[in-house]
């Protein structure tokens, strides 16, 4: 499966973006979805991630309450919507897929075995 990110950008301090995640390939409905993001000079952290099965969705403490993420599974599309952005925020955001029907706690790297490219998102102060 191939991932394509995109909706970054440059925005101000409270603003909002949504980022989206196109996926090709067969079986979209039968991944769990993540978004990951990578600050300059730190690791790349845990955002937020849908289940395939249950449609449950988790987040890191940083976004809770602020960045939700959704699936459409007719598109093969997963979004992340992300409000009340702060310059902590800055990052490249990347998108990532399980190997079908996995489950697991979908918080970590390794349960993800499709990566997208990354798009960068910028919040000015």
């Amino acid at each position: 499966v191939q991932l394509q990110a995109s909706g970054g950008g440059l925005v101000q301090t409270g603003g909002s973006l949504r980022l989206s995640c196109a996926a090709s390939g067969p079986t979209f409905s039968r991944r769990s979805m993540a978004w990951f993001r990578q600050a300059p000079g730190k690791d790349r952290g845990f955002v937020a991630s849908i289940s395939w099965s249950s449609g449950n969705t988790y987040y890191g403490d940083p976004v809770k309450g602020r960045f939700t993420i959704t699936r459409d599974n007719v598109k093969n599309t997963v979004y992340l919507q992300m409000f009340s952005l702060k310059p902590e925020d800055t990052a490249v955001y990347y998108c990532a897929a399980t190997s079908p029907s996995r489950v697991g706690a979908l918080n970590r790297e390794y349960e993800y075995a499709y990566w997208g490219r990354g798009t960068l998102v910028t919040v000015s102060s």
